[in-house]
Order: structure tokens, then sequence, then C-alpha cells
């Protein structure tokens, strides 16, 4: 079982590495911090008790993720204060870097290893089968590592949290907001396995609703805007997933879908924040919080990683971007909640 995943997760991983999503393909940032004295070294603890060293490897830099490796750090550091210290890399957005990064956490010898987003998750899973890996941010495990008979544990070294909002009930969301539109584009990026599987879900309950739905997929963050007015000059609405691409390139959407008049709703708040007008979203502290708690199990012997089944955020928020719904003319209905900042 253990070669057959491997193999599977080695062939996304080739895939992943071809079309990179993100920004530029910079080296990966990364350092080594311990919980409460930034001068202690890696994994020392005051009392001469147990120490824990963490990799993470982040894909890239965005809200979303941001909040969800500090809500994991946060909790890993309430659980074990100054015994547990952390080693960073952030991949730019580059599959390969999180080879490179994840590779560093094996000869290092960390205890654990967090992979922030699918692609570090799917380089854990290459690397290492012997330390635990917990994911976060990873929409759907069983398309991140390919794994067929999904249960809801992915056994073996590997467990986390995943960051799937119902995605019947963001179609009903798209409904309630737009129900006189014809034409949905779904924007997204081909190289994320998971941004694939949501649009494919997706699209689904939405022709049920009765919407025309047409997918519009940029490779990388080359081609965002150019893919974006292609999807504006033939949708009434368009949806963008959960995408770390989209994520790291709201700026360069909103400038085409707000002087084209297409409201774009979003599978998360950040994406909102930046180009969209509506989420229903899960919150990615809390997230990650809950994978520094399963974190802190798997450290301390409470829990067997191979055993734990993957963990899904407790609750979804209805959510709106003030600025851009006013500039549509588009007032949301009771019960959404306003995007802070």
């Amino acid at each position: 079982m253990k070669k057959i995943f491997a193999m599977g997760v080695a062939a996304a991983l080739a895939v992943a590495c071809l079309t990179g999503c993100g920004g530029g393909a910079s080296a990966p940032a990364g350092g080594s911090t311990a919980a409460s004295d930034p001068g202690a070294a890696p994994g020392s603890a005051a009392s001469g008790a147990a120490s824990y060293k963490v990799g993470i490897c982040q894909l890239v830099q965005h809200d979303a993720l941001d909040a969800a490796t500090k809500g994991f750090k946060d909790a890993l550091v309430e659980q074990l204060g100054d015994a547990v210290s952390f080693e960073e890399g952030n991949a730019s957005g580059d599959a390969n870097n999180c080879a490179t990064i994840v590779n560093g956490f094996v000869a290092s010898k960390v205890d654990l290893i967090l992979a922030n987003a699918t692609a570090p998750l799917q380089a854990a899973a290459a690397a290492t089968a012997d330390i635990p890996v917990l994911g976060t941010s990873v929409t759907d495990y069983a398309t991140a590592l390919e794994i067929a008979d999904w249960t809801g544990t992915v056994g073996g070294n590997i467990s986390g949290t995943s960051d799937l909002a119902p995605l019947d009930q963001q179609a009903a969301m798209l409904k309630e907001l737009f129900p006189e539109a014809k034409n949905v584009g779904l924007l997204y990026c081909s190289a994320e396995a998971n941004s694939v599987y949501q649009v494919e879900v997706i699209t689904g309950y939405l022709q049920e609703l009765g919407y025309t739905c047409t997918s519009y997929a940029f490779t990388d963050s080359n081609d965002v805007a150019a893919v974006t007015q292609t999807a504006c000059d033939s949708s009434d609405v368009i949806y963008i997933p959960t995408d770390n691409t989209a994520a790291s390139n709201t700026e360069a959407i909103a400038n085409v879908v707000l002087p084209a008049k297409v409201p774009v709703v979003a599978g998360e708040a950040g994406i909102c924040g930046g180009c969209g007008v509506a989420t229903l979203s899960i919150g990615y502290y809390d997230l990650g919080y809950t994978t520094g708690q399963m974190a802190a199990k798997i450290l301390t012997g409470e829990a067997d990683v191979a055993s734990m089944p993957v963990e899904f955020a407790p609750n979804v928020t209805k959510m709106y971007n003030a600025a851009n719904c006013e500039a549509l003319g588009i007032t949301p209905p009771e019960g959404y909640t306003a995007i802070e900042g």
C-alpha cells in the first residue's frame, strides 16, 4: 500500500512541478525559530525535558495560508511552550521549492512536518514515510494524494485538516445572490489538483440549479489577467475556488472584473477580500489551530498519526466585500458578515 501510495504521490508531484503555481520561482525562504525565545537553540527546552523540532513548508505567502501557519504555531506553543521550535520555509508558489524545503526537513530530522497547501503535502508524502506529516489548507486529500478508496483517514504517516467549505452550499449562495444570472465562469489554476476537484464538483451543483458553466483555467500567475478577461467576456458571474494562485493575484483579477462589472463569488475570505463580492468561508486561523492541536497529540505520544482522520473546519460564514458590492451595485441579503480590512 505504501509503495503504491508513494508512486502516486510522486507522479502528482511531477505534474505539479511542470506548472508550479504562484509568483516566480524564487529561492525558498527558510529559518528556524524557538517558540518563546528567538535566541534559543532549535528544539531546546527550558527544563531539559523533551523537546520537539517542527518543519513548516508553506506553498506561498497570502492571507489564508499565513493565518493557518499562525494558528498552527499558536496552538503548539500553547500546548508545549518553549519545548517546541520551528524551521520554516516558503516555497514562493513553486512545487520544486516544496520538495527542496521538505527534503531539508527530512535531512535535519525534524519530529513533524506541517505541509501548508497541496503541493507541500505532496512533496512531504514523497519525501518521507516515517516522519509524521500534517497537512492544512488542503481541500481534498483523496485527490491530492491519489487515494482511490477514501475512508476519511489517510493512514501511514499522514493526516491533517481540510479547508473545504461545503460546495453545495457555495452553489446555493451564488443562486441566492444572482438568481437571474445564466452563465457562470469558473476561474482557477489548472496546476492545483484541489482547485480542479472543486471546479468539477461545484459545476455539477451549479448545473442542477440551472446555470451554464464554463471553466477558465490559467497555468500560473503570468496568464491570470488574460484568462480572467476571457472569463469576463462570456460570464454573468465568476466563481473562484480556494486557489492559491488566485489568492496571490487578487489585485490582477480585481483590475479586470471590477471594470467589467462581473461579480466574483469566492471559495474563501482572502480571495473575496481582494477581488470578490461574497464567500462562504472557513476561518484559516482556526483550521491551523486545530492542526496544531493534532500535532501536539502526535508529538507527545497521545495519538498515532496513522489512525487520525482528516478534520474539517467547524464553522462556515457567509461574508461579503462591502467596497466591491457597492462598486457593482449589489446589496447582500441579511445574514452576511462584512469582511474586515
